[in-house]
C-alpha cells in the first residue's frame, strides 16, 4: 500500500469549497456557506466550517438562515471533528434542522497518487468526457440520479438550461471533470473530480447504473480519476465515503483520515 502523506491528510480534512463560476461563497471567521442555484441539492448547497463561542451558536444559525432565506435551496450543515461548538448538532435540531436522512455520517478517505489502481477489462466499456456536450451531460447527471435513488432529471425547458448552465460553467471552471461510461454505447455510470494540485483531487457523484453493477465500472471510473490526477501533478484523491461507497473505496486502498456528519435544513424551500 503506497504511503499516505501528511499533507494528503491535511488537504482532505482542510479543503474548502472554492468560488467559481455558477458557485457564490459567502465567508466569515464564523462560518461559509456555499450556494448553487443551478444544482439546487443539499450537499452542493451548504454550511461549513462553523467555530463560534456556545454563547453565539443560536445567533449564528439564525444569521446563516438570514442568508439563505428566499433562495430555495436546500442546504446541507457540515459538521467535523473540529466544528465549535462541539454541541452545533443539538443546537441545529433544536432550531428544525434533521441528520441527513441519507448517509448522514460519512468517512474522510484518502488514496496517494502512487497506488497501483488498474482499471478492469469490462468489454464495451468506453468512459467519455461528460462535458464536452450537454447530451453527455444530461446522461451523466441521468445516470447519477438513477443510481442514487433521485428524481430523474426533469425534460423541462429550465431545468435543461440549467444543466447546461452547470456544464458550461464547469468547463469554466477549468479544473473540473465529469466521467460517463458506456457499456456498448448505454450509459452505465458517471463520476466528477475537481483537480487542486499539488494538494490533491476531490472526487465525488461516482454511480453506477443498477443493471451494471459488479461489472467493475465504478472501479474503471476510480482508476481513471486517479490517472487523471497523476498526470494533473496532485498528491492523490480524497472523497467522503458513504455506507455504499466507503466499503468498496476501502477494498481498492483508500484509507481514513477523518469524518463528516450531514444534518438536513429545508428551512429556505
Amino acid at each position: 500500500m503506497a504511503a499516505v502523506s501528511q499533507a494528503l491528510i491535511d488537504f482532505a480534512n482542510g479543503q474548502r469549497p472554492l468560488a467559481a463560476p455558477g458557485v457564490e461563497i459567502i465567508r466569515t471567521d464564523r462560518y461559509q456557506i456555499t450556494l448553487q442555484p443551478d444544482f439546487p441539492a443539499p450537499g452542493p448547497n451548504s454550511v461549513t466550517w462553523v467555530r463560534c463561542a456556545p454563547g453565539q451558536a443560536d445567533a449564528l444559525i439564525h444569521e446563516v438562515h438570514a442568508a439563505i432565506a428566499g433562495r430555495g435551496l436546500p442546504v446541507m450543515w457540515i459538521v467535523g471533528p473540529e466544528t465549535e461548538p462541539a454541541d452545533l448538532a443539538e443546537r441545529l435540531m433544536a432550531h428544525g434542522v434533521r441528520p441527513a436522512p441519507k448517509d448522514p455520517e460519512v468517512k474522510v478517505m484518502v488514496l496517494p497518487v502512487e497506488a497501483p489502481l488498474q482499471a478492469p477489462r469490462i468489454a464495451g466499456l468506453e468512459i467519455r468526457d461528460a462535458l464536452a456536450d450537454v447530451t453527455l451531460f444530461r446522461q451523466a447527471d441521468a445516470v447519477a440520479a438513477e443510481a442514487f435513488g433521485s428524481d430523474l432529471a426533469d425534460d423541462a425547458r429550465g431545468q435543461i438550461q440549467a444543466l447546461e448552465r452547470r456544464r458550461l460553467n464547469q468547463l469554466a471552471a477549468g479544473n473540473r471533470r465529469v466521467l460517463l461510461a458506456t457499456v456498448d454505447g448505454e450509459p452505465a455510470g458517471s463520476a466528477g473530480l475537481t483537480l487542486l494540485p499539488p494538494g490533491g483531487a476531490i472526487i465525488n457523484g461516482g454511480a453506477v447504473r443498477p443493471r451494471f453493477r459488479s461489472l467493475g465500472v465504478y472501479r474503471a471510473l476510480l482508476a481513471t480519476r486517479l490517472a487523471i490526477a497523476r498526470r494533473a501533478g496532485a498528491a492523490g484523491l480524497a472523497v467522503w465515503g458513504g455506507d455504499m461507497s466507503g466499503p468498496i473505496l476501502a477494498r481498492v486502498g483508500f484509507v481514513q483520515v477523518g469524518w463528516r456528519h450531514f444534518y438536513l435544513d429545508t428551512t429556505a424551500i
